[in-house]
């Protein structure tokens, strides 16, 4: 009889199921519905289940990621078996012929310049993770293999990935006119010859990724929810568009001290401080109609 193991994740939502053997060579594939499972007979079968919300397959390993329906202690066991029958009854986990040409879908990458000179932003036609990641070192890049292979180059010192953007600094000993032409088109075949970018569930669960979690905002106090949706509808997109991004810290209603973090092109840049952390303080002012704000803004 066929037998896989069930192993947690740092992420609750997702859970892995592990086969006894590979199931996939050199390549990640990620299903975000049934329409996309063309080369994948088991995820087609696991989204008629309510609550799949997606299917990762890498290595010797499937991942599935469940909406907040149910929880995985009482329906992993049923998942479990069901994966059993189906690989036991001679069912494909992908389709190899199939594989082999969903690999080269065209994507295209251009690079834009941000306000950091030392940062570059590198933008994809599509999606590249739902949760904003910045990596310092290749020691931090294990959720990301992408990053992982771009720490390999000589030049790159950090790495910030968010939505459908990569944003890359360099040491101050390069410059870009030199090595983006060469970035872009890294980038770009790696996520053509489907590697992964980000594996969301080996994202670790620390405070940046859970200030990012619907439970983290429905605790936290009035004001300090307020301030969350000015950044995140004023704040955010314009951050975003030059290569960075914002993150709430904390609001002490004693001292009316609100504490953002920077990331990406924004971080380590002293104008884009300065220039953020002054319109930051002037618009929470307005908004809020209190003039006693301070803003402090800090790197991360």
């Amino acid at each position: 009889m066929f037998k896989i193991n069930i192993k947690e994740t740092q992420n609750p939502a997702i859970i892995k199921f592990e086969f006894p053997d590979f199931i996939s060579y050199g390549s990640n594939f990620e299903f975000k519905n049934i329409d996309d499972t063309a080369n994948s007979p088991l995820a087609r079968q696991l989204f008629y289940l309510p609550f799949v919300k997606s299917v990762y397959v890498s290595g010797n390993f499937v991942a599935v990621e469940r909406f907040s329906i149910v929880e995985w202690t009482d329906v992993q066991d049923d998942v479990k078996k069901q994966i059993e029958d189906f690989v036991t009854n001679g069912g494909k986990v992908l389709i190899e012929s199939q594989k082999e040409t969903t690999k080269k879908i065209p994507v295209t990458v251009y690079g834009e310049t941000t306000p950091n000179p030392a940062v570059l932003k590198f933008v994809a036609n599509k999606s590249l993770t739902k949760t904003a990641v910045e990596f310092k070192n290749i020691d931090e890049a294990k959720p990301s293999p992408l990053a992982i292979e771009l720490f390999k180059l000589p030049y790159v010192k950090e790495v910030f990935i968010d939505e459908n953007y990569v944003s890359i600094t360099k040491f101050e000993s390069y410059s870009w006119d030199e090595i983006t032409i060469e970035v872009r088109t890294f980038i770009k075949q790696f996520i053509e010859n489907g590697g992964t970018v980000i594996d969301e569930s080996l994202i670790v669960e620390t405070k940046a990724h859970e200030q990012q979690q619907e439970q983290y905002f429905d605790n936290l106090d009035v004001t300090s929810q307020q301030i969350i949706n000015i950044l995140e509808e004023y704040v955010k997109p314009a951050v975003q568009s030059d290569g960075g991004n914002i993150t709430f810290e904390n609001y002490d209603d004693k001292t009316k001290r609100v504490t953002v973090i920077l990331k990406g092109a924004c971080s380590g840049c002293p104008s884009s401080t300065f220039t953020l952390k002054n319109g930051i303080e002037n618009m929470l002012r307005q908004m809020l109609h209190n003039n006693d704000i301070v803003v402090e803004a800090l790197n991360g």
